[in-house]
């Protein structure tokens, strides 16, 4: 097991060098300037970049049930939040006061995961119920339900879920919100509903935010550099990074890829950024992978199965294709999962619904039609200038690069891509900078 764990450790770190390698050696940029521009970073302090929205952290306590959580980011209109060990309220240590990253999609996956086993259990005989009931969550892994046996099974049915959506979005139209809005506010009255059931009123945070991690909590300090930032949020692929005071392991701020790839975007007119983004992406090497390792999903696929790929390979969002040659047709981010909960007729089918009929049901109603994020695309022969406007003022995560007659899909670029052309990692600087590790840290 302990062989295992290393070797897992190892492979993480490995693939994060040779990521980072890769760009190295796939950039056209002069190595003067690349190291012009590290430098650069490395001087702007943390507590320059700005604070979020209403200058308040919002933070979820590990003990509170996942119905609090989602209440709390539903109240909050936020995707995820640092979650708070009430164990360790007086610890000055970080790494015992945080526990991780609870992320909204993270929990609708998993309520998914809990109401494919209970429909599954329900379909079978009592006998074999029962042994689904102690089993599967342990085949499933990642389900970490309060209670177990077939009586917390049976307590989510899919037609009870069924109903609870239906109620929920009655709800919300009853108040005068418009479909479109409960799919982006989260729908408050349906989470009182659904929320009710188990095993989530009796499910705590700290059940479910280790199995559902996208990545490590690391934070960095007020006094530290946007260099430390910029490549944990790059080369070491977490999707958010917490601010902390030294001597005060309270979280100050919250910096994300999007709100960097935003403060990039306000940087047109300086000298030193019009002369990056001026250039072709295939001067930065973009797009870092090659078309045979974009992960796709063919669009008569089932939607499940594009949610749980994403999941697998720790990603949030995947071009639609058809046929051989990758033709984009649209494109599923993990955000897109509120859509099954929202539509009573998607969620009623949610096991053998395609991804085409996923997409189309959810865009064609008149209400609700452009919800879905087409997939944006560009060019080869684009500008990285472009490309950062395209995923900044878009509000999109990543933007494929598609051939220049068959829209056939050769590569992505992420938030993650665009931030990592700006940097490099001068040597042993996490482990000058954390006093650890690098494999200690991903291995959190």
């Amino acid at each position: 097991m302990a062989q295992a764990e290393q070797t897992k450790e190892s492979s993480a770190f490995s693939s994060c060098d040779a990521y980072f390698e890769k760009i190295k050696s796939k950039k056209k940029l002069s190595q003067p300037f690349q190291e012009t521009l590290t430098a650069a970073f490395a001087r702007i302090p943390v507590s320059s970049f700005p604070q979020v929205p209403g200058g308040k952290v919002i933070e979820i306590q590990a003990d509170a049930t996942i119905a609090d959580a989602v209440k709390i980011l539903s109240e909050c209109n936020i995707m995820s939040a640092p979650v708070r060990n009430p164990d360790a309220v007086t610890s000055l240590d970080w790494r015992q006061r945080y526990i991780g990253i609870i992320d909204y999609s993270a929990i609708i996956l998993w309520l998914l995961e809990s109401a494919e086993l209970a429909a599954v259990a329900l379909s079978a005989s009592t006998a074999t119920a029962a042994g689904l009931g102690a089993g599967a969550v342990g085949a499933l892994g990642a389900l970490a339900m309060g209670v177990t046996g077939p009586a917390a099974v049976a307590g989510l049915t899919v037609a009870a879920v069924g109903a609870a959506v239906a109620g929920g979005v009655a709800a919300d139209q009853a108040a005068g919100k418009d479909p479109p809005s409960v799919a982006n506010n989260l729908g408050q009255e349906f989470y009182k509903v659904i929320l009710q059931e188990e095993p989530f009123k009796s499910t705590s945070v700290r059940s479910i935010v280790k199995s559902y991690r996208w990545a490590p909590f690391i934070p960095v300090a007020t006094d530290s550099f946007m260099l430390s930032v910029l490549l944990l949020l790059s080369k070491y692929k977490l999707r958010n990074v917490p601010v902390i005071e030294p001597g005060k392991p309270d979280i100050k701020n919250y910096i994300t890829q999007s709100a960097v790839i935003e403060g990039l975007e306000g940087c047109r007119g300086r000298d030193w950024f019009d002369c990056i983004s001026a250039r072709p992406i295939s001067d930065l090497g973009l797009p870092f992978m090659s078309s045979d390792e974009v992960i796709s999903i063919q669009s008569d696929d089932l939607v499940l199965e594009a949610f749980k790929k994403m999941r697998d390979n720790q990603v949030g969002g995947l071009p639609v294709v058809e046929g051989p040659r990758k033709k984009i047709v649209g494109n599923v981010s993990i955000r897109d999962i509120r859509h099954l909960l929202l539509k009573p007729q998607l969620f009623s089918n949610f096991r053998q619904l395609t991804v085409k009929d996923f997409m189309n049901t959810v865009v064609s109603t008149g209400q609700e039609r452009g919800r879905l994020i087409p997939p944006i695309t560009c060019k080869v022969d684009s500008t990285l200038g472009s490309v950062i406007h395209s995923l900044a003022t878009k509000l999109v995560h990543r933007i494929y690069v598609v051939s220049e007659n068959e829209n056939e899909v050769t590569g992505v670029i992420t938030l993650r891509d665009v931030i990592s052309c700006f940097i490099f990692e001068p040597p042993n600087y996490f482990d000058s900078y954390f006093g650890f590790s690098v494999t200690e840290m991903l291995n959190q």
